[in-house]
Parts: C-alpha cells; structure tokens; sequence
C-alpha cells in the first residue's frame, strides 16, 4: 500500500517558498504545500548563534517521492545547508489519502 510523508523545510521569504511550492505542485511532486509565514529561527551557524525570520514549508507527498521532493527542493533553494525533515505518515484518512495519490500520479501521455 502506498503511504503518505510530509516533508518540513524553511526559506527565507514567503515568496521564494511559494515559487517552490508551485513547482512541486506542477511536476506532481507534492499534492499540497502549506507556507507558514512569520516564524522565528534561532541557531548556530558557522561558529555564532543566528536569528532569522523564516516560513516553514510542509510538503505532502507520497513516501516514495520524499528523495525527489528533497532533491527539488536542493535545487532550488537558496540556502547552502537548507532543513530538508522526511516526517513518515503511520494513519490517513482514506479520502485525503486518495486525493493525495490522485494528485501525485504521474501524467500518463498517449504514444
């Protein structure tokens, strides 16, 4: 049976999550991302503790994806070391869960 993961990121802007957001969307990637805006980070980064003001990014996916989600996100992102968390799903609703398939299911092109 196939199974759900989502997959938490961060960017530092609500623009350049949604710009990536949409292109998972667009190539099936995900079926959904939810953008949270207004987070605040602190971390250690090159020796010094940080402050940044992020959005956090949720991607839902299937499991088998998560390794192409992550490699996207990778390629589009602008941080050299971005937070990329493969969250496995143990129980979703059958219908989500459908829709979720649905969305994520390759194209099929008539030859």
């Amino acid at each position: 049976m196939e199974r759900m993961a989502f997959v938490y990121t961060t960017y530092p802007s609500v623009v350049e999550a949604e710009q990536a957001g949409r292109v998972l969307v667009e190539r099936r990637l995900a079926a959904c991302v939810n953008i949270l805006p207004g987070m605040i980070s602190v971390y250690r980064w090159e020796g010094a503790v940080e402050r940044g003001e992020e959005a956090v990014m949720i991607v839902k996916t299937r499991a088998a994806l998560t390794d192409a989600v992550s490699a996207a996100i990778k390629e589009m992102h602008s941080y050299s070391t971005p937070a990329i968390l493969t969250l496995p799903l143990d129980k979703v609703e059958a219908g989500y869960l459908a829709w979720m398939l649905d969305a994520t299911q390759p194209v099929k092109t008539s030859s």
